[in-house]
């Protein structure tokens, strides 16, 4: 089965073609960081019009690299939510008008579910297994019983660990995209120069905003010039990446569960992908996907459309959402 998937929820314009939810054909991406660099972060309106521009250009590009025509695809499919709504609409529209013309199905897509299933290209991996979800805007531990059944075990009841990597990164002055700079920063750094604190919170919550804040306590006691911005973004890291493979940890051993993966644009970083490796050595069984799935992409999309599409009785009147 061919799927086509496109993903434009905020500062991405991809396309992808995949071929039964695991064999990439065709993944493009087009990156707006430039464009946003000035801005110190995502200016939604202008991420739209970056979408509008883009979008035709890399679905044409996605055909030429699969090598293959419209009317072999099996279906179309595309981000419905959550994420900045105009973004959405771009390659929601986009894809339900493929789907119209060439007289294929559409299937809508979660961006959440889309980033566990991301797990799925290029392996073997299946159902059940414990998926730590660390993104920009969300941090979740979810139990994957099967493709289309999933439950929260626990979530962030403040500030998500890439929205406190960007701001702890400001406080560094650390230009944007500042967590992938803050993440390369913190491994010439040492982890043990700073005791930084883990929130006092239920078993089934995540907190980082008092993390941020005891940051911010310490970066004050020094001149600006003598700040040591290595030690810093190393002890913050070692503490992040602890906390959640801690508790990713307890609920794989409460459930009995031995295989444990990660999702999103956080899993990309370096401490918490050595700390996923190193329970391999306790027997578990771990996954990460390829740092190129890890950010907003559209395979892993059209991976989700297969294996775990929005359920609709008619998929063409499904509208975007910004939030679950």
């Amino acid at each position: 089965m061919l799927i086509l998937g496109l993903e434009s929820s905020c500062d991405e314009t991809a396309c992808a073609i995949v071929k039964d939810g695991r064999e990439v054909l065709a993944n493009i991406v087009s990156s707006q960081i430039k464009t946003h660099e000035k801005f110190g972060g995502v200016v939604p309106e202008v991420a739209a019009r970056e979408h509008l521009n883009s979008i035709n250009l890399i679905i044409k590009e996605a055909y030429k690299q699969a090598q293959i025509t419209p009317d072999e695809l099996d279906c179309f499919s595309a981000t419905v939510g959550p994420g900045l709504v105009g973004c959405l609409l771009v390659g929601l529209n986009a894809a339900k008008t493929l789907s119209i013309v060439h007289n294929k199905p559409f299937l809508g897509v979660n961006h959440l579910n889309a980033h566990v299933c991301a797990n799925f290209i290029d392996s073997n991996l299946k159902p059940p297994f414990i998926c730590l979800l660390v993104s920009g805007g969300h941090t979740q531990i979810i139990r994957v019983k099967n493709y289309s059944e999933q439950e929260i075990l626990a979530q962030t009841i403040d500030d998500a660990v890439g929205e406190v990597y960007d701001k702890v990164a400001r406080l560094c002055s650390i230009p944007y995209p500042g967590g992938i700079l803050l993440d390369k920063m913190a491994q010439e750094g040492n982890k043990n120069a700073f005791n930084f604190p883990e929130a006092k919170v239920g078993i089934d919550e995540f907190s980082f905003s008092g993390l941020k804040t005891a940051v911010l306590r310490e970066i004050k006691k020094f001149k600006p010039d003598e700040l040591p911005k290595k030690d810093i973004a190393a002890s913050f890291q070692y503490k992040v990446a602890d906390t959640l493979i801690k508790k990713t940890k307890y609920f794989a051993d409460k459930l009995n569960c031995k295989t444990i993966v990660m999702a999103g644009g956080v899993a990309a970083n370096s401490e918490l992908r050595k700390r996923l490796q190193e329970l391999k050595a306790q027997d578990y069984i771990t996954h990460a996907p390829a740092l190129k799935y890890c950010t907003d992409n559209a395979a892993m999309v059209a991976s989700c459309a297969y294996f775990n599409p929005i359920k609709s009785d008619n998929p063409l009147l499904l509208e975007v959402f910004s939030r679950e």
